[in-house]
């Protein structure tokens, strides 16, 4: 599916800092820091206009925040309409596709362009992971001034596309047939999510990338209908998948907010600036953070908290109208500490019972063209549970661990009970949305954002 949009700081975010702006990163391989310039090679628009994604026939100008007036290869996909609103009528919550069996689906792949072949990566194989890993640090979409491009690391790719009952099969690459040479990849994992009361079983969809060079060839929708076909051919017919442009129909529009926690590094890489009649040391001294945490009887996440943590993430859980449904296995899997891959935390009362879980995952960018730095390094809050202690001190104790852990800016989106306490732990406001999708399924639920309690990776 499409990449997500990223976001940079709206200037008016922290009006304790006189207005100062952070350009920012959402995880998924685009990083905007100037949405009103024009488009660039890897601008979003401009991308899927080449990967042949885009709308056909919108207006010149047309806000990426609007419905365009044609969807080329979206309306040829079994997702909700726009043209669906005009009739008055409401369809009932279900499948948009008639029920099909496995037989029924196409057995062989689709046709590539000549000179290219399908590739299914194995990513148990160290040499492969290193492949995947240079062609989305070499062409995962990048910001419009050709400063920042995501890495994600090889650990984060394992941990990531590795969880209990994946598919190897559902990770699809494209190679040059005479060089082997990988060019092109999508990935699909399975999941157990609910919307709205009613239980899905869905393939979570990431990772969609092209080289460079190739993106005059639309592989893009051929990649998107072969992980489609290969997640159906295991009898699974809905997906999820994120992204920041409006396409059709989101079921929740989100919003990142962003947490500087090293601001002279973001400063020095023209990651943010110092803002009108703020000094350096006035910047500084916003955002410094306590040395240590303040809730008792928080720690590391281990194997032996596994089952009390399943239990406390599915109550939780339970309260929004689009959220994931975890085992045990995948709580283990996801949340046991990786180092520079994933953090997790627990708070354990007197009695040693388990009451609050915070967590967080890492995602650094690669710092194009600087001479001091070559990595910026990204927390992103992952799932986070409030239950004997407040959610401000549980996620300033986050913020504390990050900066301890060298990050220098830590992101998070108003999903969950979030938006209760960003201000007040100083984060600022992104200029970009990030919008859920959900493939094959049609919902009469419009979601808040306090509605959704999912993170796709």
């Amino acid at each position: 599916m499409p990449p997500k949009k990223a976001t940079k700081q709206q200037d008016a975010a922290l009006p304790q800092a006189n207005g100062q702006a952070s350009e920012e990163a959402t995880p998924d391989g685009q990083l905007a820091r100037a949405a009103s310039q024009g488009p660039k090679e890897g601008n979003i628009a401009e991308l899927l206009e080449k990967l042949g994604l885009a709308a056909a026939g919108a207006p010149a100008g047309h806000s990426e925040n609007q419905p365009k007036d044609r969807y080329a290869f979206w309306e040829t996909q079994p997702v909700p309409q726009y043209s669906e609103q005009a009739d008055g009528k409401q369809a009932e919550d279900g499948p948009i596709d008639p029920v099909k069996t496995v037989a029924d689906v196409r057995q062989d792949p689709y046709n590539l362009p000549a000179g290219y072949e399908w590739s299914t990566c194995d990513l148990t194989d160290t040499a492969t992971v290193k492949e995947i890993f240079e062609l989305l640090e070499l062409n995962y979409v990048e910001d419009d001034d050709a400063m920042f491009r995501f890495k994600y690391s090889q650990q984060f790719l394992q941990w990531a596309l590795h969880p209990p009952g994946y598919f190897p099969d559902w990770h699809v690459g494209v190679r040059v047939s005479t060089t082997r040479k990988l060019v092109g990849f999508i990935t699909g994992v399975p999941a157990s999510v609910h919307m709205a009361g009613k239980p899905l079983q869905v393939a979570e969809i990431n990772f969609l990338c092209v080289h460079k060079k190739l993106r005059s060839k639309r592989l893009a929708p051929v990649l998107i209908k072969e992980v489609t076909r290969r997640v159906n051919l295991r009898g699974l017919w809905q997906a999820a998948y994120t992204a920041g442009v409006v396409l059709p129909k989101p079921v929740a529009t989100c919003q990142y907010w962003h947490r500087s926690l090293n601001p002279k590094k973001l400063i020095s890489i023209n990651f943010s600036r110092i803002a009108p009649r703020m000094t350096m040391a006035r910047t500084l001294k916003l955002y410094k953070l306590p040395e240590a945490t303040v809730t008792p009887g928080l720690r590391p996440l281990t194997k032996a908290d596994v089952p009390q943590v399943a239990a406390l993430m599915s109550r939780y859980l339970s309260k929004f109208q689009l959220a994931p449904r975890f085992t045990e296995a995948e709580v283990e899997h996801y949340l046991m500490p990786v180092t520079d891959v994933i953090d997790s935390h627990v708070v354990e009362a007197p009695n040693g019972d388990i009451t609050d879980l915070l967590s967080y995952y890492t995602l650094p960018s690669s710092v194009l063209g600087n001479d001091k730095y070559d990595t910026l390094k990204a927390a992103f809050m992952y799932y986070t549970v409030a239950g004997a202690t407040p959610l401000h001190q549980l996620m300033n104790d986050a913020l504390i661990l990050a900066h301890q852990r060298g990050h220098d800016v830590f992101n998070a989106l108003d999903i969950f009970e979030n938006r209760s306490i960003l201000e007040k732990l100083k984060f600022g406001i992104g200029d970009g949305s990030l919008r859920y999708y959900l493939y094959n399924w049609r919902s009469s639920a419009r979601l808040s954002p306090a509605d959704v309690g999912l993170i796709l990776l």
